[in-house]
């Protein structure tokens, strides 16, 4: 780095922005002078990228499946460079708001706190746009990202210091502030100005019509189990597709940069909730249908397993996965004023998760303490 950017140089209030880019593509030469000098090949920027990588089927799908949308919205053949481009022209504004706001809050936080600019927002900078309605307006995008990035990760002293996931945080802000702008059949389809959609198009997404209706909704609808495992519905930009999704969760899991004891357990508590709710009559859709209804599957794979927010005893993941698919799955089927219910169960999982962890190593020390007694 020059010398004007060190401390006590000219532009030494810019050291953190510059340092970012100096090592955004590179490891920078810098050595331990002290203490153990082994490091393990796994750093924070690996595990971004690996985790980036994974989220691209379910993003480039997301895409495509906005323009297939269109296509059917307003009558036209689809076509698949067609439809692709046009779902990339109108996502890419997402994306540019996401990390234009996001990563000014972030460097301006770090030039602040003179400290190092992390990579953790650029994961949470790619998610965002795929868990909202392609439609939202970015003016609206822009302030609950400002909310989530400051309110939600800065105060509590940015990357890895977190208790709730910043990218839920923005979801979650959009819907209680603009619930008109994410909800209803609109909300789910671009379309260009002046074009409406054809009275054959609904645009309702398949979990919505399931919360009104059950089986026979679906049925009516023409939603198959089939057409959501592909994704070709309409809903957040990369969450219908299931496909995509377990494509990203085999790289992760096959990494080792998420765990699959929260997929797991959180796929076992939704489909034991499902179960439970069709034996007692409160619904007719089979259990396995929630795994590929809403935001389910992307939850459980990219948000739910965030290294930061969920729980970090072995034991304690087992339950904190457990309970979010467990609550997703409850809210949908008993409070009918709100369909999804995986954004509410991930940041309740949050919230609790640091309790679960303490109660998991609080049982563990008390069953070794009795053995030392005993013995």
């Amino acid at each position: 780095m020059n010398k004007i950017f060190e401390k006590g140089g000219k532009l030494s209030w810019l050291h953190s922005t510059v340092d970012a880019f100096e090592t955004f593509l590179h490891v920078p030469g810098t050595v331990t002078r002290k203490g153990s000098h082994v490091r393990d090949a796994i750093d924070t920027k690996r595990v971004i990228i690996i985790a980036l990588i994974a989220t691209i089927p379910a993003a480039l799908f997301g895409m495509w499946n906005t323009g297939y949308q269109h296509s059917l919205a307003t009558g036209a053949a689809p076509a698949f460079w067609a439809d692709f481009f046009y779902g990339l022209l109108k996502v890419l504004p997402l994306y540019v708001v996401a990390y234009a706001v996001g990563l000014f809050i972030e460097f301006a936080s770090a030039q602040i706190r003179d400290e190092e600019v992390n990579e953790g927002y650029l994961m949470t900078g790619f998610i965002i746009p795929l868990i909202v309605p392609v439609d939202v307006p970015l003016w609206m995008l822009a302030v609950a990202v400002a909310f989530a990035v400051i309110f939600g990760k800065e105060v509590f002293g940015g990357t890895g210091m977190n208790i709730w996931n910043p990218a839920l945080l923005t979801r979650a802000f959009l819907f209680f502030s603009y619930p008109n702008n994410m909800s209803g059949s609109d909300c789910w389809v671009a379309f260009k100005k002046g074009e409406t959609a054809i009275d054959a198009f609904s645009g309702a997404t398949p979990l919505a019509v399931a919360n009104e209706g059950g089986m026979d909704a679906l049925n009516n609808a023409g939603y198959s189990f089939m057409d959501m495992f592909l994704g070709t519905i309409p809903g957040s930009v990369g969450e219908t597709s299931a496909l995509a999704i377990l494509l990203g969760a085999v790289i992760l899991i096959w990494t080792g940069v998420a765990s699959w004891k929260i997929m797991v357990s959180s796929v076992a508590g939704g489909l034991l909730v499902g179960w439970l709710g069709t034996l007692c009559g409160a619904t007719d859709v089979p259990c396995w249908y929630h795994l590929v209804m809403g935001g389910f599957a992307f939850g459980t794979v990219f948000m739910a397993t965030d290294p930061v927010t969920s729980a970090q005893t072995s034991c304690g993941k087992w339950i904190y996965g457990f309970l979010v698919g467990a609550i997703a799955v409850i809210v949908r089927l008993f409070n009918p004023g709100y369909a999804e219910g995986m954004m509410l169960a991930i940041l309740l999982g949050n919230t609790f998760a640091p309790l679960i962890d303490h109660c998991v190593v609080s049982a563990h020390l008390s069953k070794k303490a009795k053995k030392v007694n005993i013995a």
